[in-house]
């Protein structure tokens, strides 16, 4: 196939799509707001105190444009601009109580729209439309970065044999662990499988040519809490981002599933993953000594207010 014809099956999807997911009506999902400023007020919504030059960045905005839209956002109320504890130079942008209100009405119709296309799919090929919008992404963005490419999908019957296998070796190899270990991984595995809700629970796999290099879980503790579980990237894997990567898709998928709270738990002697929590933002609340595992463990309890 030429590039002229592959240029054309991308723009010929481009068209469809943007037609399916309605971007070309007046007002995005029924509401005043045009794409851009519904995501601007997304990014807002879902990041408390981002900056104007991390939305020009992110979004590759112009200066000028993204200002203009900023102030129209605070005329209307819906905006409110504070300054940086850290740095009085610096300006924090916040959504007001009536901004927050209107994020939460397009995200809460976004996700209405989106599940409704999906739902109306059998579910193999539900699965295989997400598992390639992931690849479509991954591939896009680490071309465009120069990054080994890997991509991010959701479980598959023979996944969850490997989350319980690759964290008892993982961690007999690198701490010492016990099988205790493992038999808990097991134990939260089958849990998640006998009692699995896709509308707010998920597993995500990370993989690179075919193969599986990393694995996060989102699991309900309540109706407005979810609990990120057994985060594990393969050490031939680390340093590519694939952690970080999991963790954002957790998050992400919380929000969309309405909880206010993402909690987790881990053990202080694992550094690695601690740093990827508090990039992501994540606080630690308390520690407290225990004996598992066939060690005597500090084990910590980390929130992220969504």
């Amino acid at each position: 196939m030429t590039l002229a014809a592959e240029v054309d099956i991308v723009r010929d999807f481009n068209r469809f799509y943007t037609r399916q997911i309605g971007l070309l009506r007046e007002g995005l999902l029924r509401t005043r707001f045009s794409l851009t400023e519904a995501r601007v007020l997304y990014e807002l919504g879902s990041r408390p105190g981002i900056r104007s030059t991390e939305l020009i960045r992110e979004l590759d905005l112009d200066p000028g444009y993204l200002s203009r839209l900023l102030k129209q956002f605070g005329k209307q109320g819906l905006l409110i601009r504070s300054t940086s504890k850290d740095d009085r130079r610096v300006t924090l942008l916040v959504l007001s109580p009536r901004g927050r209100r209107e994020f939460l009405r397009l995200n809460a119709r976004s996700h209405s729209e989106i599940a409704g296309m999906l739902t109306g799919m059998p579910l193999p090929e539900r699965r295989k439309l997400v598992d390639s919008m992931t690849a479509i992404r991954r591939i896009v963005d680490t071309a465009a970065r120069g990054e080994p490419a890997f991509v991010i999908r959701t479980h598959r019957p023979g996944d969850i044999g490997w989350v319980i296998a690759r964290h008892g070796a993982l961690y007999a190899e690198e701490y010492g662990w016990d099988g205790s270990f493992e038999g808990l991984v097991a134990r939260i595995a089958g849990d998640f499988l006998r009692n699995f809700d896709e509308r707010s629970e998920r597993c995500w796999i990370a993989e690179r040519n075919g193969e599986p290099i990393g694995s996060v879980f989102l699991v309900k503790q309540s109706k407005t809490a979810g609990k990120l579980r057994m985060l594990l990237v393969e050490p031939s894997a680390r340093g590519m981002g694939v952690g970080s990567r999991l963790v954002e898709e957790c998050i992400a998928f919380a929000r969309q599933c309405g909880y206010r709270k993402l909690t987790l738990w881990t053990n202080d002697i694992l550094h690695a993953a601690r740093r990827i929590y508090q990039r992501a933002g994540f606080q630690l609340v308390r520690e407290e000594r225990h004996h598992s595992f066939g060690h005597d463990l500090v084990g910590q309890y980390w929130a992220l207010r969504l």
